[in-house]
């Protein structure tokens, strides 16, 4: 039995730990798009680095460097020639209010038109002028912290390359279950991060190349720079890539290609919906046998807490809770001797 002075040592201890653990991890909040992603690459990379280093004998330095520059030229450029592209067009509409305007009140004159209702008001344009401003603004700090974020990723994804065993064992050592339940859940998260990692970026070109054909075959204007957007999109489980081209078949429509407008809601909704649906819950399931359900709640959930890096951890997030309660219904409630916890029927997605 634990005397007074042992006890008041063991939960001081651990108020330290949490009160320290909340403080860094509060510090570090505008910095976790980076930590994120660089966990995320690191994940898809080990297997190389493993073979480099362990089969080939190569310097772990070296090794790490010749990732890194594979994570830059596979990963980082085109992303950022991408966000590129969608904040340089972004960038022109703050600079030239005129360039939005025009169209809006092209809009409003169609819907006057149709319906008698006068959206082109005076407070309606104030509140439009007024807003500009702060896209502006709101962009300037968007790329501030995108180009921040990919310094703090390369930084931290060379330094796990380089100790990432002796950081994956220590991990699995701290979990709070025995060494083949920490292997377990070690494995959990890898395929995962793998799963979506993978997933994620195949869906939204994919989509973006549909989409972009759709664009082309029924006359929408600047089609490359809206199939870019379906990209973005699709990190919106079901409704994402509706959210472009509902909009752009609306505003054709209303200029008087009902035929176009009605053409691409079809194709929208035939095409490129079902292929998101499709190669979202295919993929994600065979790779690492995750709920569909897991997956969309827990983009909606990642999301809101990290970003745009929560499309890949929102769901792993999730599937540990429903894993952790898996192990917790076999072990306790059902009784489940250890060598059967983890048999198939147990894993978390199941």
């Amino acid at each position: 039995m634990l005397s007074v002075r042992e006890k008041y040592w063991r939960y001081s201890l651990f108020v330290l730990i949490a009160g320290l653990g909340l403080t860094i991890f509060a510090e570090l909040t505008p910095f976790l798009g980076g930590l994120l992603g660089a966990v995320t690459i690191y994940v898809l990379l080990r297997r190389q680095m493993w073979f480099l280093s362990e089969r080939r004998r190569w310097r772990r330095s070296l090794a790490a460097s010749l990732l890194l520059g594979e994570a830059i030229f596979f990963f980082l450029v085109p992303i950022s020639l991408i966000v590129w592209m969608v904040v340089d067009k972004i960038q022109g509409v703050a600079l030239d209010p005129q360039s939005v305007i025009t169209p809006v009140r092209h809009v409003a004159e169609l819907i006057q038109q149709k319906t008698g209702y006068d959206l082109w008001s005076e407070s309606n344009l104030q509140s439009v002028l007024g807003y500009l401003p702060r896209a502006g603004q709101w962009l300037v700090g968007g790329i501030v912290n995108f180009a921040v974020n990919l310094v703090v990723l390369l930084f931290v994804l060379y330094f796990m390359l380089i100790g990432g065993l002796r950081m994956e064992t220590y991990c699995r050592e701290i979990l709070p279950f025995d060494r083949r339940a920490a292997r377990s859940v070690m494995r959990e998260i890898h395929m995962i991060v793998r799963s979506n990692a993978i997933v994620i970026p195949l869906l939204a070109v994919s989509q973006g190349v549909v989409a972009y054909v759709g664009y082309l075959a029924f006359g929408v204007p600047e089609p490359l720079f809206w199939g870019v957007l379906t990209c973005f999109a699709t990190i919106l489980p079901i409704v994402g890539t509706a959210l472009v081209w509902l909009p752009l078949a609306a505003y054709m429509s209303l200029d008087g290609n009902w035929g176009q407008g009605v053409g691409l809601v079809m194709y929208g909704t035939l095409v490129v919906t079902q292929v998101d649906n499709l190669v979202r819950m295919v993929m994600q399931k065979k790779m690492a046998d995750v709920h569909p359900l897991i997956t969309i709640f827990g983009v909606f959930i990642g999301l809101s807490l990290f970003g745009f890096m929560g499309v890949i951890f929102g769901p792993l997030m999730l599937a540990m809770f429903v894993f952790c309660v898996n192990v917790f219904k076999r072990r306790y409630l059902d009784g489940l001797p250890d060598r059967e916890l983890f048999q198939p029927g147990g894993r978390s997605g199941g």
